[in-house]
């Protein structure tokens, strides 16, 4: 396994706080949005507002009910119980041995349901046959004192036991299990942070919509397939958080899959009443227009359709004149990756972090890359590495990043893993203005911290920190173990703290250095996103005593 001991140079990240609000403009223009009967409902809270003339809208013009809601809305947002499955690798294997023990409880189940059914089957065949001949003649049927006998029997006690094997519920078993399993279910805010992955993966690896749908990764063969109804959830997951580029990209692909005859639960309707909105959104007014006329078409009793066509119609007119154009139909070519422009965010740097995740970053010249070297490493006669170098090698000039390789064995990792992993729990950042630690969007993953105390390996690692760098681990902070789940992620940030408030700066003094150690890797190193499942991060602080030799 390899390593990296690199200085900080990242740039700041900075959580951004969205605040959408209703307001009022033009009483005689309406429309609503989809999943709505009437009225407006506001993409951020998914609220209904009574008065059709309300509009979701960015104008200084806002009514203070709504600006109330908003924010109640986004504080009662902060105080929920964060679902955090979906940002650990190591807690989602969990549940792929979970659903395979329940596919076993479900065969069992079947089985128990099939035997219930061929007994009431053999009953019900034997009676047929037994009917057919006591009703042919039952005088002379019941004159043979046996059978008499065996009619009495049966309607006193056989009926009454086909009848007990009828109310058996063999699903007893098979509910009970999925009951206990339940509670360790991802909820409705995992699989909207599952979502959400895919599309940062989307975005920074610049994959369209097919792509994930029909499984064609760079670097990834898989069998891994989006369906239509797949495809629609993801674009009303990203509908519901207002982010409509994604909502469109992900309808298009719904609605081509749809249109190429796979099957589907949706309908085409709910697809163009999404698609069209989410265009509108996106500020392509005759887009929106040709949509919309689709969805009329397709149901002209739509409950929004007619009345959206209308609106946007009329903006289209009240836009043409205002800017004295004629106006012009929609292009045909289908809206794919590259229609639309992203959206700005809250990063500065994302275009370039996103660059630098598809490789695509700054290049080594050759005179630059004639420095680097690659040599063994003892430590400055380090006793314990005399015998034993590291094997080190230059990744980068300036800043200085080195690699070493094969720093952890797969034993000691495999001990590193086991002891984290019942430790893991969301990562958290300090807000910058409360220095309270708290969950960020922009930190996805799990970690867990390891003292020497806890085990030899423990105590063995720092002590090779200390041998490779020549610091002391004294006062450097705990071995801490991360672990990404889909998508994980931790956006460009300062490794060591900006913050007058951080209590251990007076003592320790601040992080100057982190000692990353790669403990899983991708499993294609061709692959595009390469998914490094478990870091070890070490941070070692300034106040340190430096351990070399005087000579």
């Amino acid at each position: 396994m390899s390593l990296r001991l690199y200085w900080k140079h990242y740039g700041p990240s900075v959580l951004r706080e969205v605040l959408y609000v209703a307001a009022t403009e033009n009483p005689s223009l309406s429309y609503s949005q989809p999943g709505v009967p009437s009225g407006v409902r506001t993409a951020s809270s998914g609220g209904t507002v009574s008065d059709p003339r309300l509009k979701v809208i960015g104008r200084d013009r806002m009514r203070k009910s709504c600006i109330l809601w908003a924010v109640l809305w986004w504080c009662c947002s902060c105080w929920t119980t964060q679902a955090e499955i979906f940002t650990s690798i190591s807690q989602m294997t969990d549940l792929i041995y979970t659903e395979k023990e329940l596919v076993q409880s479900l065969r069992e189940y079947i089985k128990a349901e099939e035997s219930k059914l061929a007994a009431v089957k053999s009953w019900a065949n034997k009676l047929d046959d037994l009917t057919k001949v006591s009703t042919s003649d039952p005088e002379g049927y019941l004159g043979h004192p046996v059978n008499a006998y065996k009619l009495m029997k049966r309607l006193n006690t056989e009926w009454t036991e086909l009848e007990s094997l009828v109310l058996q519920n063999p699903s007893d078993g098979f509910i009970s299990n999925i009951s206990t399993h339940r509670q360790y279910f991802p909820d409705e805010e995992d699989a909207t942070g599952a979502a959400k992955a895919l599309m940062r993966l989307q975005d920074t690896y610049q994959l369209d919509s097919e792509a994930f749908s029909r499984g064609k990764l760079p670097g990834v063969h898989s069998d891994a397939f989006l369906s239509v109804d797949d495809c629609y959830d993801m674009g009303k997951t990203a509908y519901n958080e207002a982010d409509y580029y994604h909502a469109v990209l992900w309808m298009q692909q719904a609605l081509k899959q749809l249109d190429a005859a796979e099957e589907a639960v949706v309908s085409k309707a709910d697809i163009l009443d999404y698609l069209s909105y989410s265009v509108y959104q996106m500020g392509d007014l005759p887009r929106a227009i040709e949509l919309t006329r689709r969805l009329v078409a397709i149901d002209s009793s739509h409950q929004r359709a007619g009345g959206n066509l209308r609106y946007f119609e009329k903006l289209l007119f009240k836009q043409l004149n205002e800017m004295n154009q004629a106006y012009e139909p929609p292009s045909e070519e289908p809206i794919q990756l590259g229609t639309y422009s992203r959206p700005k965010d809250h990063l500065p740097e994302r275009e370039t972090y996103e660059a630098l995740c598809r490789g695509e970053g700054q290049k080594m010249n050759e005179a630059r890359r004639s420095r680097l070297f690659c040599r063994y490493q003892d430590g400055q006669m380090n006793p314990r590495l005399l015998l034993k170098p590291m094997k080190e090698e230059d990744e980068w000039d300036s800043p200085h990043i080195v690699r070493y390789l094969n720093i952890l064995s797969d034993e000691e990792i495999g001990k590193i893993k086991e002891l984290a992993k019942p430790r893991l729990a969301r990562a958290t950042v300090r807000d910058p203005k409360t220095g309270v630690l708290t969950t960020a969007n922009y930190r996805v993953s799990k970690s867990a911290w390891l003292e020497a105390e806890d085990d030899p390996v423990i105590a063995r690692v720092n002590q090779r920190i200390e041998d490779i760098t020549g610091l002391t681990v004294d006062t450097a902070e705990l071995l801490q173990v991360a672990n990404y789940g889909v998508g994980g992620q931790y956006e460009p940030h300062y490794d060591f703290s900006r913050r007058p408030f951080d209590s251990n700066l007076k003592v320790d003094g601040n992080r100057l250095a982190t000692f990353l150690n790669y403990v899983s890797i991708c499993v294609s190193e061709r692959a595009v996103f390469s998914l490094c499942i478990f870091t070890l991060e070490f941070y070692l602080c300034r106040k340190m005593s430096l351990m070399l030799s005087k000579d």
